[in-house]
């Protein structure tokens, strides 16, 4: 089972613990805060990082924010063939917290992640938010390698001023997770469209206008192949709409979770800053 405690991170209104789970071979660290229903969070290509919109739905939900085998001080992952591969690795690491059915959301890799752990695992996802996830990409799109630190934060957020940005990777762990995003391999896009068709859960598909990794444009593509998927353009947000927007994505995440296939948009105003 789980797990061994190392230290917690305190983040205003809610305490992260730092913990471990043995799942399919790997020790996966994960962050964790709340009492509740659990919602699941995979990270982008960039690594686990702690937003203020994570602090917030652990004041309802409980929060758990896995890093991915192959990312962060985790050794280099040489096992997980696809991002299929991945998901069920994942789903087994869920299983481990004693977690059977849950809300799972992902961002951009993440976002892709999600998708393919809840097509494999449909029976125990309550409901799916994917956050400009990359598991559909425009044609001739070019990822964020070989960009600088301050190139790549420029790209993710539309206000990197407003966002607590953690410190910049080593190189070798930037190079050791870019190895290894690139190595994945994922299934033809007709495949996944294929599975796509059949997903029932409610489904819940951030953008920010302001993206300028993948292009806003995409979200209607998930929208089209997912048959009770919802779009949601958060306005002054850019690829990382959970951190540019917490207060209203939280707002938002916490409507659709509680509303699921009945989902309407909160007509409430959201902060932009913090």
């Amino acid at each position: 089972m789980a797990i061994d405690t190392l230290n917690t991170t305190h983040t205003g209104a809610s305490r992260f613990g730092e913990k471990f789970v043995d799942a399919d071979g790997f020790h996966i660290r994960y962050l964790e805060a709340g009492q509740g229903e659990p919602i699941i969070h995979f990270h982008g290509a960039g690594g686990l990082h702690l937003y203020r919109s994570h602090e917030l739905l652990a004041q309802k939900y409980r929060v758990i924010l896995f890093e991915v085998p192959g990312f962060g001080n985790s050794p280099a992952n040489e096992r997980s063939q696809s991002v299929e591969d991945l998901g069920q690795t994942m789903a087994e690491a869920v299983s481990r917290l004693g977690i059977d059915r849950f809300n799972l959301m992902g961002n951009s890799f993440g976002g892709m992640l999600a998708l393919w752990t809840a097509l494999q695992a449909t029976e125990r996802i309550h409901s799916l938010v994917l956050v400009a996830p990359a598991a559909i990409l425009p044609e001739n799109h070019t990822g964020p390698q070989g960009l600088s630190p301050e190139e790549r934060t420029k790209r993710l957020f539309a206000h990197p001023e407003r966002v607590d940005l953690p410190p910049p990777l080593p190189p070798e762990v930037r190079a050791k997770q870019n190895a290894f995003t690139r190595r994945l391999t994922t299934p033809s896009r007709d495949e996944l469209e294929a599975r796509m068709a059949s997903f029932q859960p409610p489904v819940l598909v951030v953008w920010g206008p302001d993206d300028r990794m993948i292009p806003s444009e995409m979200g209607r593509v998930y929208v089209e192949k997912l048959p009770t998927a919802f779009l949601v353009l958060l306005y002054d947000a850019g690829h990382e709409a959970d951190a540019d927007r917490p207060e209203a994505f939280a707002d938002l995440v916490t409507e659709f979770v509680e509303r699921g296939a009945e989902f309407v948009v909160n007509r409430r105003s959201g902060v932009v800053h913090p």
